[in-house]
Parts: structure tokens; C-alpha cells; sequence
């Protein structure tokens, strides 16, 4: 399978990418902010699900998110200082405020949550290279 490049531009593009991205396990240690370049980056290990199917496990793959244009980043029921601490993913969701701008939110299990307040979207997703057999498929209850 081909790895993943993506760019986001609008709400719609950003939908993709929170597809793609569900699931994905991130280390605390391995989110970062640069508050000079005004991005937000986290490594993450994204479930492919693209490429799932059946009842195989599937596989993960090694990918980095990046969001350009970031004013300013909130952190709820985050402990940043856990570096070693893990968070899975559920969702990617914007809410504009006065267009084009807006707030990106990163959503994760267990009630976490990542603000992003930016000037407009403009986030990548590019798969690293890195492949290997899931422990498992991700379930949800619906």
C-alpha cells in the first residue's frame, strides 16, 4: 500500500484526515508546539484504515500530523508532564470562529482534548515509512 500525503485546507479536507487518523496512539512526549513557526506537530502510530479488512488485525503505520498557522494551544484533562503517558485518538473537529479562522479540536478516549486556535487550516498527515501487524482491530461500541 502507498503511504499516505495528505493536505488539509478546509473543513472537508480536515474530515479526511480525522479518518485516517482514528485510532491513532500518540505518546504524550511526542506532541509539540513551536510558538515561533506557529505549528503544532504530533508523531503518532495511525491504524491503517485503509487497508484493514475483514476480520484481520490490520496494520499501523508510523505518521506525523502537523498543523501550520497555530496561534495558541489548549490542553484539557492532558497531563503534559507524563511523557510517557498515551492517548488514542478519536476525532479531528473545527469550529470556525471568524472565518477563515477557527479552532481545530483533537479528540481523545477518555475525555481528553487538544485546542488548536488558528488563523486558517492548513494541517498534513504523511506516513513515515514504517510498517508493522496491528495487535488488534480498534472496536467501537455504536
Amino acid at each position: 500500500m502507498t503511504e499516505l500525503k495528505l493536505l488539509a485546507l478546509d473543513s472537508e479536507d480536515l474530515e479526511v484526515i480525522s479518518a485516517v487518523t482514528q485510532d491513532a496512539v500518540i505518546r504524550v512526549a511526542d506532541l509539540g508546539y513551536a510558538v515561533g513557526d506557529k505549528r503544532f506537530a504530533a508523531l503518532m502510530n495511525r491504524y491503517a484504515w485503509e487497508v484493514a479488512g475483514g476480520r484481520s488485525a490490520g496494520q499501523r503505520r508510523r505518521a506525523a500530523l502537523s498543523f501550520a498557522r497555530v496561534e495558541q494551544v489548549a490542553y484539557a484533562h492532558i497531563n503534559m508532564n507524563a511523557a510517557e503517558g498515551v492517548l488514542e485518538l478519536l476525532d479531528i473537529k473545527f469550529e470556525p470562529t471568524e472565518a477563515p479562522a477557527g479552532t481545530i479540536e483533537l479528540r481523545f478516549a477518555g475525555g481528553g482534548t487538544i485546542r488548536l486556535g488558528i488563523e486558517v487550516i492548513e494541517a498534513r498527515l504523511e506516513d513515515l515509512g514504517a510498517v508493522w501487524a496491528a495487535k488488534a482491530k480498534p472496536e467501537h461500541s455504536v
